[in-house]
């Protein structure tokens, strides 16, 4: 699975400097984990029906971290 997720990533950043057209990359590394960190949490969620605390044991982060990152993305 790990493996699928990292195929995906890296066609897509290929994709991503392939259609920059010349124009500078920036913020990529910010740009990856916001893309990549909004639908996981999303999943999570979903997953752990609701509960943070669940969720955050599944993430392997705090609850205190969870909550922090489903207000940076507007999930909370």
């Amino acid at each position: 699975m790990s493996t699928e997720i990292g195929d995906c990533i890296r066609r897509n950043l290929n994709r991503y400097f392939r259609d920059l057209d010349g124009e500078a990359p920036h913020a990529i590394y910010d740009m990856v984990i916001s893309s990549v960190e909004r639908p996981m949490l999303e999943v999570v969620l979903k997953q752990a029906a609701g509960n943070q605390t669940t969720a955050a044991e599944m993430l392997g982060i705090s609850r205190s971290t969870l909550r922090r990152k489903l207000a940076e993305h507007n999930l909370s």
